[in-house]
């Protein structure tokens, strides 16, 4: 039922009175069986209310707040409904959530729901207001679209549009299907499919790609996926645009094909490269006539197909220095750039990662940054603060010298699976940087995790941040969202949960959460580069909130939330024991002593097969929906092979077998337990027992290099159902392991880690 609140008009005098109901009786008449034919709904927000609460769709009433854009809702009860009021979709939304949380106990995240309300929904005794203090809500990093994204078809897509709208997102990164504009607009210049085959990335790669760091790796790429991810692109923004949102879209950074040069002999490009085992990429100098043409026609080729909000990203330098540290260059080079967009769309505003300032700071002194910074107009140029929960470079550079910033939780690296997180610093920091005198001109809080579908506590917090401009206290919030979570609160997980904040979540010593060394490629170490071992906390710490979680779990086991939690407490105690016991056989091999290395490598792969079995009981952690995703999108059998070599090469090896980024993207799911990382650890073990006394750590790691290399280009299928009960295998594993873990852990020799 949608309803407008309206200004009282003038009262009618009698003769226009009857006129007017004479016209509209007549009116009604006529139209009657239109009416019936087709029925009157606000599409995009009773959609979504069908959509979210489909049962209960019926006890709401939508109304709007006429010129309260997007950055305030109402609740109020009104004819006996409860009445959500707010001036587009986002509000809409947004206000359903705070209803939900607030009356109705319930949750919606990645990773379990809590949607059982009671029979009749309360309704609030008094209208319940809430304004946001940020202008912009920011979601998605580039990264997000290959490391949780690459995969997605439009059913995923449609529920993360309405996760964005429930949680009060209104600037989502949309990158999706740019690989056909970009196809469109080198052809437009007579270039051929055989010009551009080696530099369209694999599906896996975009992020990269698009960002200009890596040309080619894990294509070539289909016609077929760039058409369809066109009119996938497409479906994204209609949605996204009927809901309020507006999205930001790529713009050029110059970064431009190896063949371009059989077009333009005379253009200047220059050679760079990123490392990582890629070859180089070329960028096309902004001073050269061709940067502001091709900018401009790539503008208007999106606008064409996408349309435009207006806002566009554009990152010439992530992760890779740009060939002169002279402040003026850099300023010339960021005039060119926002000339380029403003050719094409007099309104452009430029939104920037601000990731280089962060990842590349021995080059980005004061000097660099301002002569960046300095040649775009501050209302014309939004910076995001890419990880402000854990460097926040605004109180760096006077809060990016006068331009619009967001501040941003970066919180995940390369989906691991890790429990994690600064707990306190997202509950405080947001607030108080807003109320900062030197917050400069803040405008806005975001999202930008590499990926998603963990951690949602951290996500249900940082998101609480958008309607308020006070500080979160953590304990109360903490108590309400483990209600809402599990569906009623328990003292013993309000305890649980303490523990958690204090080890887990305590965000202190490291960058992102510790890596298993089970998921590292075997060595006698106790980490590699990407497989990051250290923790913020004692390990045997954090055994009482699993103890605290297990007690309790008779009690829920019809919560969806609670069996996740569960499951991933569970998995992180098993991740953690997997490294004292892996000590000990490297102890054990220094020692010279064969039975008690045969004992603990038993224990290891043991404990592999035992975390595969608990893993595979959610389908957030089952290794084959990822595969059988990528291979949907295949429209033959040699697509369809190509897309799985994507997805598996991404979670492993990230590229060839010389890559040294593998382990990046490593991830604790069930299949990839006993499919990838068992085997590795088995064949560490028999070449240690056959070269007993002289193992050769290189000659095994060139060895495993091409294992590793076949299992990326196999073609195999893996459940893409949940199976086993949770419950019970937690507790066997509880059973089995906890008295366990801490003789070994505390015998367990300090890691010299050198990363």
């Amino acid at each position: 039922m949608i309803r407008t609140i309206m200004t009282p008009k003038p009262k009618l005098s009698s003769p226009l009175k009857i006129a007017l109901c004479v016209l509209i009786i007549s009116g009604l008449l006529s139209c009657k069986k239109d009416v019936e034919k087709e029925p009157v709904v606000n599409k995009p927000y009773q959609s979504l209310l069908n959509r979210i609460v489909p049962e209960y769709s019926e006890d709401f009433i939508i109304d709007s707040l006429p010129g309260e854009g997007d950055q305030a809702f109402e609740i109020a009860t009104q004819d006996g409904k409860i009445s959500l009021r707010g001036n587009n979709g986002v509000a809409i939304a947004s206000a359903l959530y705070y209803y939900i949380k607030e009356f109705a106990h319930g949750q919606i995240t990645w990773n379990g729901n809590n949607l059982n309300f009671p029979e009749s929904l309360p309704l609030p005794e008094k209208t319940i207001r809430k304004e946001s203090p940020y202008e912009y809500r920011y979601y998605l990093n580039y990264c997000t679209f290959n490391y949780s994204m690459s995969w997605w078809d439009w059913e995923r897509w449609e529920k993360e549009i309405d996760w964005m709208a429930l949680h009060g997102i209104n600037m989502p990164l949309a990158i999706t299907g740019e690989e056909y504009i970009w196809d469109e607009v080198y052809k437009s210049y007579g270039f051929t499919d055989e010009d551009l085959e080696d530099f369209f990335s694999g599906p896996s790669y975009f992020s990269w790609f698009w960002m200009g760091n890596l040309d080619g790796w894990g294509g070539p790429l289909p016609q077929s996926w760039k058409e369809s991810h066109r009119d996938l692109q497409k479906k994204i923004l209609k949605r996204s645009r009927e809901l309020g949102m507006k999205p930001v879209l790529p713009a050029f950074t110059g970064h431009v094909p190896a063949s371009f040069k059989k077009f333009f002999p005379d253009a200047n490009l220059k050679k760079t490269n990123w490392g990582n085992d890629f070859g180089d990429t070329y960028i096309l100098d902004a001073e050269d006539p061709l940067f502001a043409e091709i900018g401009k026609r790539f503008l208007e080729k999106q606008e064409e197909i996408f349309g435009t909000d207006h806002f566009y990203t554009a990152d010439t330098f992530n992760e890779n220095e740009p060939p002169s540290d002279d402040p003026k260059y850099l300023g010339e080079l960021s005039k060119k750039i926002f000339e380029g967009m403003k050719s094409a769309d007099p309104d452009a505003t430029w939104v920037m990662q601000g990731w280089l300032f962060y990842s590349h700071k021995d080059f980005w002194k004061t000097p660099q940054i301002k002569g960046l910074l300095s040649t775009v107009p501050d209302d014309r140029m939004i910076i995001l603060d890419l990880a402000t929960e854990i460097e926040p470079v605004w109180k760096q550079t006077e809060a990016f010298y006068g331009k619009q910033w967001i501040w941003n939780m970066l919180h995940n690296f390369g989906g691991n699976i890790s429990m994690f997180g600064r707990i306190e610093t997202v509950a405080e920091q947001p607030a108080l940087a807003l109320n900062d005198s030197t917050s400069g001109n803040l405008k806005g809080i975001g999202l930008t995790m590499e990926a998603i579908e963990q951690n949602p506590v951290l996500y249900e917090l940082m998101t609480d941040n958008t309607w308020r401009d006070t500080p979160i206290k953590l304990k109360p919030w903490l108590k309400k969202y483990t209600r809402n979570r599990y569906g009623t609160v328990n003292d013993s997980l309000l305890k649980a949960w303490d523990i958690l904040v204090e080890t887990a979540y305590n965000g202190t010593t490291i960058r992102d959460g510790a890596e298993s060394i089970i998921a590292a490629r075997p060595t006698f170490e106790g980490y590699r580069r990407w497989a990051r071992t250290k923790m913020n906390y004692d390990p045997l710490d954090l055994l009482p909130a699993w103890d605290l979680f297990i007690d309790a779990s008779d009690d829920f086991k019809d919560s969806d939330g609670f069996e996740y939690d569960l499951v991933d407490l569970t998995r992180q105690v098993l991740a953690n024991y997997a490294l004292p016991v892996q000590q000990q056989m490297a102890i054990a091999y220094r020692n010279n002593d064969k039975k008690a290395f045969k004992k603990h490598s038993e224990d290891l792969l043991t404990l592999i097969s035992d975390m595969d079995r608990l893993l595979a009981t959610r389908k957030d952690f089952l290794l084959g929906p990822w595969i059988a995703d990528a291979r949907s999108w295949g429209t033959t059998p040699e697509e369809k092979a190509l897309y799985e070599q994507n997805a598996r090469d991404l979670i492993t090896l990230w590229g060839g077998p010389d890559n040294p980024l593998h382990e990046y993207s490593c991830r604790q799911w069930s299949g990839v337990f006993n499919d990838f990382y068992k085997p590795r650890w088995q064949q560490f073990i028999t070449a240690i027992e056959a070269s007993w006394g002289d193992f050769d750590q290189e000659a095994f790691d060139e060895k495993i290099k091409q294992w590793e290399w076949k299992w990326v280009n196999k073609e195999e299928s893996y459940s893409i159902k949940p199976s086993g009960d949770a419950y019970k295998i937690a507790k066997e594993l509880h059973t089995k392991y906890r008295s366990k873990i801490a003789p070994i852990t505390k015998i367990m020799p300090p890691i010299d880690y050198n990363y």
